[in-house]
């Protein structure tokens, strides 16, 4: 099963594709994870990247296409995926559409304010990559699975939040119709403070 989580940024696609990628025991591949490697890795194509995610806009898409393909042409790819991050514009859709088959595409949809919340207290793990909020209970500011001092990410300052919501309704917000049309779309409303366990089970009662 081939899955796509499509939402606006902050909305828990990270978090919920790696929870239904262990329920489904199929790999989740993130563009934004693998973007961020690159940034970190000092590549080309990172330093590229790195200009255009510190400003809150979308990476061109000929880098992340070109990316992809080479991901997916590896062997764990094979059994079925789910797609974080990717596609984000009409253009980008259509592209997949001619290597790769959708089965169906879950679309979290959640309030512009409860997104600057949850991206105002967002916090990431640099080595590991693990995320967590300031108000989820026990919040620690080190790693709870590695132990490293956990980080804001550039993209989660409210400045640039505001942008990537502006950018997402103008650019990524239409493939909410494009999935529709073909029959794929399987939207699960999320309220500014659900938990991810709730979220999971309804993402799941969806599939099932």
């Amino acid at each position: 099963m081939n899955l796509i989580f499509l939402g606006a940024p902050g909305s828990g696609k990270g978090t919920q594709a790696a929870r239904i990628s262990e329920w489904l025991n199929i790999p989740t591949l993130s563009t934004g994870d693998m973007l961020r490697g690159h940034i970190r890795q000092g590549t080309e194509l990172g330093r590229q990247a790195k200009e255009h995610i510190d400003a809150g806009r979308l990476v061109p898409d000929e880098l992340v296409v070109s990316m992809l393909k080479e991901r997916l042409a590896l062997p764990d790819m094979q059994n079925g995926l789910i797609l974080d991050g990717f596609p984000r514009t009409l253009q980008q859709a259509e592209e997949l559409d001619t290597f790769l088959q959708i089965d169906h595409v879950i679309h979290l949809e959640v309030p512009d304010e409860a997104i600057v919340w949850r991206m105002a207290g967002r916090r990431v793990c640099p080595d590991c990559g693990a995320t967590y909020h300031t108000s989820w209970t026990g919040f620690s500011e080190n790693c709870q699975k590695c132990g490293a001092k956990l980080i804001t990410r550039n993209d989660d300052k409210p400045e640039t939040v505001l942008n990537r919501i502006s950018v997402y309704h103008k650019q990524t917000a239409p493939l909410i119709d494009f999935y529709k049309k073909q029959g794929k779309l399987v939207t699960i409303e999320c309220d500014a403070k659900g938990t991810p366990e709730h979220i999971s089970a309804l993402i799941k009662k969806a599939l099932q």
